[in-house]
């Protein structure tokens, strides 16, 4: 058995490279027994599970062979596809997971999560990131038209970058006493977010950061772990 952990892939129509690099990814691993985890941004924007588009079957398709071939297809969402649930998903047996999910391997303890919430000294993205996923707000944005979201979306990404220029480095990256906390109980880290691939050493302790798919690089930092427990960070090609 293997389990595969990626995060920040943000594939959109824009950047057909990205989703051929997905989609090679899956086929390399659709005989491996995989167990494959999603941490957030896995699209660079979610509008709704109602919404449909020709690059979009490709992916539900291509995952569709993944599970009949035996695998499994965990998520989580990030920051810029939370909206995503549990009916897009179930297209392809899919499951939703927490946006905190434990579990263990081979005794050991991992702590998954997308990784926005371990940077706590981003005090006005924390304040927009409550008052945008309250699912009150969620459940209404849900029912308006999807042009209207699309709109929404976009807004949402040129505000990002523009945070992304004005922000230090510091800011945008995790809080090491949240890191110590989430570690607590936890002999592992993984997550994303920060764009920042890297193993850290915390206590005795591991944060791994998996890296987001970059096409002017033509590569992403993923994790493998095996059933046994050995780890291998891997740096994915992305033809």
């Amino acid at each position: 058995m293997t389990y595969l952990f990626i995060s920040d892939l943000h594939l959109s129509p824009e950047h057909p490279r990205l989703i051929r690099g997905f989609l090679d990814l899956l086929q390399h691993y659709q005989h491996k027994n995989t167990h494959l985890y999603i941490l957030g941004d896995w699209f660079n924007a979610w509008i709704g599970d109602d919404y449909t588009a020709p690059w979009l079957d490709e992916i539900v398709e291509a995952l569709k062979k993944f599970d009949a071939a035996g695998n499994r297809i965990y998520f989580q969402v990030g920051n810029r596809d939370f909206a995503l649930g549990q009916d897009f998903l179930e297209q392809f047996h899919g499951i939703l997971l927490p946006e905190i999910y434990t579990m263990e391997i081979a005794g050991r303890h991992y702590r998954l999560e997308h990784g926005d919430a371990l940077c706590t000294d981003d005090i006005a993205y924390q304040r927009f990131k409550k008052i945008i996923r309250n699912p009150y707000l969620v459940a209404f944005l849900k029912k308006t038209p999807l042009s209207f979201r699309q709109k929404l979306a976009n807004g949402f990404r040129k505000k990002s970058r523009e945070d992304k220029h004005q922000k230090s480095y510091e800011i945008m990256d995790v809080n090491h006493q949240a890191v110590i906390k989430a570690l607590e109980h936890m002999d592992y880290l993984i997550h994303g977010h920060t764009h920042r691939p890297a193993i850290h050493h915390e206590q005795n302790k591991l944060r791994i950061v998996l890296g987001d798919w970059r096409e002017q690089s033509s590569e992403a930092m993923i994790l493998e772990v095996d059933e046994h427990g050995q780890q291998q960070f891997i740096k994915w090609q992305i033809a």
